[in-house]
Order: structure tokens, then sequence, then C-alpha cells
């Protein structure tokens, strides 16, 4: 007799059900990570966090994936980039896979250091929205920048000023904010400054002060949802990913591997963002929501579980790509596949 095994898995959870009766052109792009490591955005196995996107039908993805696998020994279910590099054929297969997506895909590469330092501009330094991080908010990237550079200077107090930041923002439920954190990270601050890093570091770390230190942990403390998660690269990589896709002529329904920073409520505020720009209404007005919900270039976003869908993992693997190719960079077979909203200093 055979046996049948049930498919045990969960449903994929998150994601946001695309709005009934929304207008204008929609298309379908699948996404997927590579590089998440939660809030430790200064694990240094994974500098790099890259996000994939392309436009495939599933048909092509799995014949994609067809060629690639044919002759291998890779899994059934799905390819890993690591393994896919250290093919003896990789370089051809690279260069091959490449040419097929030529106008089909884009990656955004986040460099977790320089995103959590403009993170600390974005919070303290002006109000924080969904916008930040995205090329909505590039009149603050010049000031993060600077402090990036030079802080990279600064050796140990440099790691232990971007280690305090982590520790303070790092969401729990609490409801008063960890006044040794908080004395931790102006005490590495006050180290760094002391390391005479220029003028314009040195203005953005004077510009930190207490006071609206304060109240934007005591917002984190009551939960603010107006806020995006601190230290969640995920929001502002999808925000650039639909801005690309979407062009301001079509909206994008994202198909993505489940990821637990996708929850319905971040989705709407992003979708709102995106509807309205930096002045958006608050997200409890329900006449503007439901509004943005026909309107905003992020149409909705549907989870699904990779082995499920060839095209995610097709994402999956030139995300991992990008993340590991040291050609990277201008010049490489990938720059014409890379975002120039990129959060990563091309000059360096």
């Amino acid at each position: 007799m055979v046996h049948v095994l049930k498919d045990q898995r969960l449903p994929p959870q998150g994601g946001l059900p695309p709005a009934e009766g929304a207008g204008g052109a929609v298309v379908e792009i699948a996404c997927d990570e590579s590089g998440f490591s939660g809030t430790n955005l200064l694990d240094t196995v994974t500098p790099l966090f890259t996000h994939a996107s392309v436009d495939l039908s599933v048909g092509e993805a799995g014949d994609l994936l067809g060629v690639l696998r044919s002759g291998s020994r890779w899994s059934l279910n799905e390819f890993k980039s690591g393994r896919f590099l250290r093919s003896p054929r990789s370089g051809e297969a690279l260069e091959w896979l490449l040419t097929e997506l030529s106008g089909r895909a884009h990656v955004l590469l986040v460099d977790k250091e320089y995103f959590l330092v403009t993170r600390i501009v974005d919070l303290f330094l002006v109000e924080p929205t969904y916008a930040a991080g995205t090329r909505l908010s590039q009149a603050h990237r010049p000031a993060a920048l600077a402090l990036y550079r030079a802080g990279r200077r600064g050796g140990r107090d440099w790691g232990n000023f971007l280690a305090a930041f982590v520790r303070l923002v790092r969401t729990k439920r609490r409801h008063q904010p960890d006044r040794g954190a908080l004395e931790r990270f102006f005490s590495a601050r006050d180290s760094l400054a002391a390391a005479g890093l220029g003028a314009q570091a040195d203005a953005v770390l004077d510009g930190l002060t207490r006071t609206r230190v304060e109240e934007i942990l005591a917002r984190l403390a009551r939960d603010d949802r107006s806020i995006p998660p601190p230290l969640e690269p995920m929001l502002p990589a999808l925000a650039e990913t639909v801005l690309f896709w979407s062009g301001g002529r079509r909206r994008v329904l994202v198909i993505h591997d489940e990821q637990s920073a996708l929850t319905a409520g971040r989705l709407r505020r992003l979708q709102l963002m995106l509807a309205y720009g930096g002045d958006h209404p608050a997200d409890d007005d329900e006449e503007a929501v439901a509004l943005s919900a026909r309107t905003s270039p992020l149409a909705g976003l549907v989870s699904v579980d990779s082995r499920d869908d060839p095209r995610v993992q097709v994402a999956d693997l030139l995300a991992g790509i990008a993340r590991r190719t040291p050609d990277v960079g201008d010049g490489g077979l990938l720059r014409p596949f890379l975002s120039p909203t990129s959060l990563r200093d091309v000059g360096d």
C-alpha cells in the first residue's frame, strides 16, 4: 500500500490582499531577500542585505530553473546561491542567467552599517516616517553619509557607537525606555565625537540631543506605529522595489517569500505613504487609507512559500548572488540590475 503524506506546512502568514475594485494596470512582481539577520545588523558574516525582484511568469521562471538544474545535483525544490557560485561552471551559468534576466530583474543593496547610520539620522534628527530610507527621503542622506564615512575612521569607538544604538532602539515589550542603554548610547557618542571626525560628522553627533532621543524612545515604548521598525531594512527595500516597477504608471502586486517583517499593518502604512508621499494623512484616516488601497503603487502583497513559486526561487537566487559576488560594484555583471538608490556608499 502506498501511503500519501499530507503537506504539514502551515499556510504563509502576513501579507496584504489587494483591494477589490481598484483600477489601473497591475503587474505581478516576485521578490525575495538574502542576508536577513533580524536585529543583528552588525553581524560581520553578513554585512550586506539584498532584495531582488523579477518580472517573470511562473512558466518563464520554471524554464530558467529547469535549464540551470539540468545535469546538476542541486535540490529539486530550491536553488541556493552559495552552491550555485561554487559549481564548476558557475561563471558561464551566471552570465547566461543574467542575460536571460536582462530588463526583467532589479536588485537593491543595503550596507547594514550604513543603514544603521540612516536610522540614527531619520529617528533623531528629523521626523521618522515610512518614507525613511527610500528615494523619498534623499534630503537626509548627506548627513548620514558624512557620519558614515567619517565614523569608519573612528575604530573601536565607531563600532561601540553603532552597537549602543542597536541596543537602544531594539524593540521589546517595555513601558519605559532602557535608561542604561540610553546612558551607554550617549557615552559612546561622546567618545566618538572626541575622535575629531570633522565638521559635518560632528554636526550630526551634536544634533543627537537627549530631549529628542528620549522623545523618540518614549514613542517606541508606547508602540507608536507611525514610526517604522528602527532595525528593519525590509520595508524601505520593498518600497524601493515597488517604486521601481511602478515607474509612476502602474500598480505593483508583490509576490513575496514569507517574511515576518511584512505584517498587514506595516504594509498598510507603506501603501499609504507610497500613495500620498511624505506628507501623507494619519493612518487612522479611514477614508485616506481606503483610497490609498485603490490607488497606491503598492496594490498588495501575497505571501508564499518559496518552494511553491519558481519566480520567488529565481529572485532568491539573484538576491544571494548579488550579496555574495565580489564584483557587485561598478563594472560587474550585476551592474545593470542594481538600484541607484541602494543604501550603500558608492564612493567608498
